[in-house]
């Protein structure tokens, strides 16, 4: 019987032992995971950003070059740069409102710079940088019709983007100055200024800075300006060493001047 006690107990030590060894095992493991997300980039070759197509000045694809320009194309290559050592190594994925979210979800993005602007709600679910830029939601009318102000849209149709923040940032505005107005949904910013030109609509509203690379003889961008609208990169949750290494991208480029001489390389209003 004391024989039995002692073969027990020493194989109860051993299942200790193992144990202790397997958590021990699994915390590395899990300490080893910090900064897999970078690793996953570098073990690629390249970092994959969803990005605008449709936004002259941000993100904007050149019809004639197919080429994609814009403030946050060199936005992203300096990310890509600071990751890779090398701002070439990048590609670019068209995004709109709708579909950014959903691409940073399913992973086909490591990062979004698609003039995504920062809310708490926002925060719940990606990673975001702090803002690079910031602007506030604007209105375009055509010069014919005599609107000057939001008040002058009562029982107007106001078109805006898919899953953007324009619509809820014009709606409260709207109820404070007692004008009742409709709305219409878009995939894109040209379909917008499409419907304002063909009189679907008779308001084009978004990010002032996007109204202007859409601004022509027709039509004009109206004085008042509503909800101040702050620009950030988001990348997914988890992926900490991704949203780490952009901030310091941001930052540096803040500190050195950098960012700002972007915006005024792109005369971004």
């Amino acid at each position: 019987m004391k024989k039995l006690k002692v073969i027990i107990g020493l194989l109860l030590t051993v299942t200790i032992i193992a144990l202790t060894g397997c958590s021990s095992s699994s915390q590395k493991s899990d300490s080893g995971a910090a900064g897999s997300d970078i690793k996953a980039i570098k073990d690629r070759g390249t970092l994959k950003v969803g990005v605008k197509v449709d936004v002259p000045k941000f993100g904007y694809k050149d019809p004639k070059t197919s080429k994609i320009e814009g403030f946050e194309i060199d936005l992203s290559k300096a990310v890509a740069k600071k990751i890779l050592g090398d701002e070439n190594k990048i590609e670019f994925e068209a995004v709109t409102a709708k579909t950014r979210g959903p691409l940073l979800d399913s992973g086909d993005v490591d990062m979004i710079a698609a003039t995504f602007t920062i809310t708490d709600e926002r925060k719940k679910s990606y990673n975001f940088s702090e803002p690079y830029f910031k602007d506030s939601v604007g209105l375009m009318v055509k010069k014919s019709s005599g609107i000057k102000d939001l008040k002058g849209l009562n029982g107007k149709t106001i078109g805006v983007a898919q899953s953007a923040t324009s619509k809820q940032a014009i709606q409260e505005s709207a109820k404070k100055v007692g004008s009742d107005v409709k709305f219409l949904e878009f995939s894109s910013y040209p379909e917008i200024k499409a419907a304002l030109d063909s009189g679907r609509v008779d308001c084009f509203s978004v990010d002032g800075s996007i109204l202007y690379g859409y601004l022509d003889n027709s039509t004009t961008i109206l004085n008042e300006r509503f909800t101040p609208q702050e620009y950030g990169i988001a990348s997914k949750k988890g992926n900490d060493e991704l949203a780490k290494t952009i901030n310091e991208t941001i930052d540096e480029m803040k500190k050195s001047g950098e960012l700002d001489k972007l915006i005024k390389k792109w005369g971004i209003q």
